[in-house]
């Protein structure tokens, strides 16, 4: 619960690191939700994300801009911030129910790729639904930019959690 709660205060914090690039900014939240995802279960995942949801639904400026309230959990980024729940629970689920499977290293990729494409299409389809901008319009602006940074957001939160079970922080 400590770590989940954490985690959660982190997504907050890491709005705050935002650079605006048209419709969608850059911020460190991807990086943080797919942490989320590979240091908690489904459930601790959610619940990290959910409080942050919940926070900034209730006013707090916890979103990127320093924005809050529901109004943005419905605006055009809206899509974005209900995908990391999303995100963060499928890179929980398929890096427990994978790792079963096949080696941890394998089924944390596939996880975190999972998770991001959550957290795409999610954000896409809202983005392209409150603006009126075509499907491949909103992917674009909403998707098409940010693709490589987020790959390399995924690969620095599978060395900082493989960093933290080493240093025997996390499991």
């Amino acid at each position: 619960m400590v770590t989940a709660a954490l985690l959660a205060a982190l997504l907050a914090a890491s709005a705050w690191i935002s650079i605006p690039v048209g419709a969608v900014p850059i911020t460190l939240q991807v990086f943080i939700v797919l942490l989320a995802g590979l240091l908690l279960t489904p459930r601790g995942a959610l619940t990290a994300v959910g409080v942050y949801l919940l926070l900034g639904a209730a006013g707090l400026p916890v979103f990127a801009g320093g924005l809050g309230g529901a109004g943005v959990l419905a605006g055009p980024t809206g899509g974005y911030l209900w995908g990391f729940a999303l995100g963060a629970t499928a890179v929980a689920w398929l890096s427990e129910r994978g790792a079963r499977r096949v080696p941890p290293t394998a089924a944390r990729t596939v996880a975190l790729a999972a998770g991001v494409a959550l957290i795409y299409l999610a954000g896409w389809l809202q983005l392209s639904a409150v603006t009126g901008m075509g499907i491949w319009p909103a992917f674009a602006v909403g998707v098409a930019p940010f693709l490589l940074i987020d790959v390399g957001k995924a690969a620095v939160a599978l060395g900082v959690a493989r960093a933290l079970a080493r240093a025997g922080v996390t499991p």
